[in-house]
């Protein structure tokens, strides 16, 4: 890390003295290794899919359902304990991210876990963890989803949780709160804990599996939400705060009139939306609470959708020898799209033979049922892609603009023009007033919803954000969409406002500054933004400031929390592709910049054509989750390497395997017409 913000000074030295001829050959045959690692993965279907991976939370929070259901006996429980004991930070606790800080809710969770599991308060291990947890502010300090875990396993009363009433269902949309006002993930997980928090289910667990020593004050005395801000006598946190005892005090005396009718519109909502679904949202938070509204209603082990539940959390599990782990939800079209955009740079046979299979399987998946988005967008049929294999109520917008490069970069979009056109006219009418977009949802960012008591995992919300917006415009670009068109020019001037003083662009779903700007410069460069302009080299002079000394780029988690950290970090493969992509869009291509960013490329590529990384750099909700993308230190290196090769003199072009030019546009490749004479008309 002593490298940070200090400029390349050195040639390394395998590279010294290679004259251009010989260095383009190099960056042909890394290229040509990294192809060849990406075509390796690919399924025999013509799809992609990596582990995604999570912090301890998912391991931890399974053995919690395990025991709330009474399955402590269940052969998993030990080697899901195993990964987190393995985990384990040296000073004790736990962390969401590698090299982060230790998390009071992840190490309350890994700690209860490992006591279910059968470890002695007094082992060396747990009395370090108890010891950070009492440190960070003792088992109070967890956030409110923690506090329904230590409810149901009966080591705190219910009356220190939240209340999450099912009556919020019943509100029309036209409410200020109601479950339409929320983003997709907290609506998908606030519906069934809203019936698991109405039936208050207890297991109790023995004495010896009790966490009391991580009270420091007795949980009766707890405050309702933890870490919030000091606020004035007035204000909304505190007003929710009076609401919430309200509801307590009704549900305490049974004032409750609409409850049954709540409950059993929740149950149907439920069912609803696990139809042709790999779970309920597909990803594990929600799937988990499925689990637990069968066992509050009575299910049995054996009935039908309790198995079938069941089922899909075990399908997100990876079990090796004496570990296993779990993924918080599965990538296949997001890992197919993006190697797709990453292959037809280096249009070889073999390349294009897997993009044909690739974007055929991505085809048969464009969603076709109307989702959760209806409510808030009317009149639109349709389309677009989904994150997972199945989630139809779910499309979400950066997946369906991934899919939209894929498809027109591959020049499938020519032969599909129905099914892009549907995908375009969504995300059009995804659009934001403000000119972004969003991840599930349009208009999903009223503020009074982050006070809840409930809200404190920080993603109640649905914003417009740079990163999206630079890749839907990046997409858009293809079908006929440039400067000048009003969709393009909101989106442009939303862009330009989120941009910070020292000229970066925040990401909200890859780690962080070094993303959101990478997409954003993408997107500008893509619509005909011209890159001489202020804005773009302001941007660029941060990136070049940032670049670490061996020639890399990285930035840690941290950024998220402190904004000093922008761009800091130890460098990483898949960041500092973004970074060079960023560069080439602006016009860096000759920059010595970029050339340092490729020599580190090649100077860490593996045996076996890919890029080790061990660092977290995407982002579930910031600040709170954090993700490793295992195909992340593999496609991006290739597509930045591919791009960086068009930069090469004409005279350099040969055979090395295959053209020497690999990276070049060819016919194939060149960026289709419209899908129409004129661009897809917004809805």
């Amino acid at each position: 890390m002593a490298g940070w913000h200090t400029r390349p000074t050195e040639t390394p030295r395998w590279i010294d003295g290679l004259q251009d001829g010989g260095w383009w050959e190099e960056v042909s045959h890394t290229v040509e290794r990294a192809r060849q690692a990406l075509l390796a993965q690919q399924r025999p279907d013509g799809h992609w899919r990596a582990e995604l991976q999570g912090d301890t939370i998912l391991e931890s929070e399974f053995i919690l359902l395990l025991a709330i259901v009474g399955q402590r006996d269940d052969p998993r429980l030990p080697k899901l304990a195993n990964y987190i004991r393995r985990q384990q930070m040296a000073e004790g606790g736990w962390s969401t991210y590698p090299g982060g800080p230790p998390d009071v809710s992840v190490s309350v969770k890994a700690y209860l876990a490992l006591k279910i599991a059968g470890d002695s308060a007094e082992a060396a291990h747990m009395q370090r963890a108890a010891a950070v947890i009492r440190r960070l502010g003792g088992a109070a300090a967890v956030n409110s989803f923690t506090r329904f875990y230590l409810a149901a396993l009966g080591q705190i009363p219910y009356d220190a949780c939240p209340t999450v009433p099912p009556e919020l269902i019943l509100l029309p949309r036209w409410f200020p709160i109601n479950i339409y006002a929320m983003s997709a993930w907290s609506r998908t997980i606030f519906v069934p804990l809203s019936i698991v928090n109405a039936y208050k289910p207890v297991t109790p667990l023995p004495e010896a599996m009790h966490i009391r020593e991580l009270f420091l004050t007795p949980p009766e005395e707890w405050p309702l939400t933890c870490g919030s801000p000091a606020e004035g006598r007035l204000s909304w946190r505190r007003f929710f705060v009076a609401v919430d005892r309200v509801l307590k005090f009704l549900e305490r005396h049974r004032l409750t009139p609409w409850r049954a009718r709540a409950l059993d519109r929740a149950l149907v909502w439920i069912r609803e939306r696990c139809q042709d679904s790999d779970g309920l949202g597909a990803i594990f938070p929600p799937m988990l609470y499925h689990v637990l509204v069968l066992h509050c209603l009575g299910k049995p082990a054996s009935d039908p959708e309790w198995q079938w539940a069941m089922a899909q959390l075990t399908a997100l599990a990876i079990e090796e020898q004496d570990t296993l782990r779990v993924q918080p939800c599965l990538s296949p079209v997001w890992d197919t799209a993006l190697a797709v955009h990453a292959l037809v740079e280096t249009p070889t046979t073999e390349a294009q033979k897997a993009v044909s299979q690739a974007v055929n399987w991505l085809l048969q998946r464009d969603i076709r049922q109307v989702g959760d988005w209806a409510r808030r967008v009317r009149g639109v049929e349709p389309g677009g892609w989904c994150f997972e294999y199945r989630n139809p109520y779910y499309p979400d917008v950066d997946d369906t603009a991934m899919v939209l490069l894929a498809l027109a970069r591959s020049g499938a979009a020519r032969s599909a023009t129905a099914v892009v056109t549907r995908a375009c006219r969504w995300l059009l009418a995804m659009q934001n007033r403000n000119g972004g977009w969003a991840a599930f949802d349009r208009g999903i960012d009223n503020p009074v919803l982050e006070k809840v008591p409930f809200a404190d995992h920080n993603a109640m919300l649905d914003p417009a954000c740079p990163d999206i917006t630079g890749r839907v415009l990046e997409a858009l670009s293809y079908y006929g969409y440039r400067r000048g068109h009003p969709v393009v020019d909101r989106a442009v001037h939303f862009l330009l406002t989120q941009q910070t003083d020292f000229g970066a662009w925040s990401g909200r779903w890859g780690v962080n500054y070094l993303y959101g700007t990478w997409q954003v410069l993408s997107g500008l460069s893509a619509v005909g933004y011209d890159h001489h302009l202020p804005v773009v080299r302001r941007a660029v002079r941060w990136l070049k400031e940032v670049q670490n000394g061996d020639g890399g780029w990285g930035e840690s988690c941290r950024s998220y929390d402190d904004p000093t950290w922008a761009g800091r970090g130890d460098s990483t493969a898949s960041q500092t592709a973004w970074a060079i992509l960023a560069l080439l869009a602006a016009g860096e291509g000759d920059s010595p910049e970029v050339r340092a960013g490729v020599e580190f490329l090649l100077g860490t590529q593996k045996a076996d054509g890919s890029w080790r990384e061990e660092a977290f750099t995407g982002t579930g909700f910031p600040r709170v989750f954090y993700l490793k993308y295992h195909l992340y230190p593999l496609y991006f290196p290739l597509l930045a390497l591919s791009r960086y090769l068009r930069h090469q003199p004409s005279d350099q072009t040969g055979d090395v395997g295959q053209p020497v030019g690999v990276g070049r546009v060819s016919a194939p490749l060149a960026r289709p017409t419209a899908v129409s004479p004129t661009p897809v008309n917004p809805v």
